[in-house]
């Protein structure tokens, strides 16, 4: 199986939020991880706003050695557009519908969507994916 990340559920380790041992605990389930290249802007730029800079160089290293194991999906034209197709269809918002199709472009069901956004977890659900987190 593959978890599928989007850049909340990462966060909540990395900002140690209240169930982050939740998310670790996920996160360690399996060592297969894909997410989409924004994931990697939207990380880093929460860990830059919401960090100090003392708890940031820590957090930024293991996201970076994270990021080096995960598969990462473009943003190509059939992943824009598949995103678009959704965000009409579902009302997502654009970094979700973005999200939604990579991981539908993954493999869809066969694969765990891992999010702490309840409104995009609903939306995944509604698309038949298997979400955890939220």
């Amino acid at each position: 199986m593959t978890l599928y990340l989007d850049s909340s559920a990462l966060l909540r380790v990395y900002l140690a939020e209240p169930d982050a041992d939740r998310f670790e605990e996920l996160l360690l389930a399996d060592t297969e991880w894909a997410s989409i290249r924004v994931t990697q802007v939207e990380v880093r730029r929460i860990l830059a706003r919401r960090l100090a800079p003392a708890d940031r160089a820590p957090a930024a290293q293991q996201f970076a050695a994270d990021w080096a194991r995960t598969a990462v999906v473009e943003l190509d034209h059939t992943t824009c557009a598949l995103a678009a197709d959704l965000a009409e269809v579902t009302g997502a918002r654009s970094l979700d519908a973005l999200h939604l199709a990579a991981a539908q472009r993954l493999g869809g069901a066969a694969l765990t969507f891992v999010t702490a956004d309840l409104r995009q977890a609903q939306t995944a659900r509604a698309l038949g994916l298997t979400v955890a987190g939220a």
